[in-house]
């Protein structure tokens, strides 16, 4: 029995759709490796690539990885680096977190620590 040419064309339109996706991830870990060589040197320029890695992530409907969105700031989007553009605190209250102020334009970002769970002694 031979395919009917419609499931062809679903099935080439996934791999259309994957292929962009594959794409835009290749073009997302680009960028971020550039606004990386060039923060220091250039912010300005190092906030353009950020927010361009950030609009291809939106068009190809995917989401940015975990270290992409801490190494950001969600405001400004500049690449922050420690000691030169961000400051990071530890704080204990109610639950233990990770506060991430950037020093360019001063929003904060809490970032959740989880507690070991404590084994039962029986």
């Amino acid at each position: 029995m031979s395919e009917s040419p419609q499931s062809l064309v679903v099935c080439e339109g996934y791999m259309r759709q994957n292929s962009v996706k594959q794409i835009a991830t290749q073009r997302i870990q680009i960028l971020l490796n550039e606004a990386k060589n060039v923060c220091r040197s250039d912010p300005e320029l190092a906030k353009q690539y950020v927010k361009s890695a950030r609009r291809i992530a939106m068009a190809a409907r995917i989401r940015l990885p975990v270290y992409f969105r801490r190494q950001t700031c969600k405001n400004c989007n500049a690449l922050l680096l420690q000691g030169y553009n961000c400051r990071v605190r530890v704080k204990q209250k109610r639950e233990p977190h990770v506060v991430i102020t950037c020093l360019n334009c001063g929003s904060q970002t809490r970032l959740l620590l989880n507690r070991r769970k404590e084994q039962k002694s029986t």
